[in-house]
């Protein structure tokens, strides 16, 4: 099975709110693969799950990592990180 891990700074001055980890979640369940994101070097925590990503409490500033295991795993993680930066 492929993995993809990301890295990114969070750059939006109030961090992963309500409608971005939404977002996130959201494409993160609908990729088909097992996707995590943990905050710094905290422990990773599932990202298909809106509350689990909210209660990272990741703020403008923070570094993000993701890891994406699955078919597709490269792409999927692209895709997730630029639903991140797009917010």
């Amino acid at each position: 099975m492929a993995t993809a891990t990301r890295s990114t700074v969070i750059n939006d001055p109030v961090g992963i709110h309500a409608r971005p980890a939404a977002q996130f979640a959201q494409a993160a369940g609908a990729s088909g693969c097992t996707v995590t994101i943990a905050k710094g070097d905290g422990a990773p925590v599932q990202a298909d799950s809106i509350l689990s990503v909210m209660g990272l409490g990741v703020k403008q500033g923070d570094t993000v990592e993701i890891t994406v295991e699955g078919d597709n795993a490269e792409a999927v993680a692209d895709e997730l990180i630029n639903t991140l930066l797009a917010v």
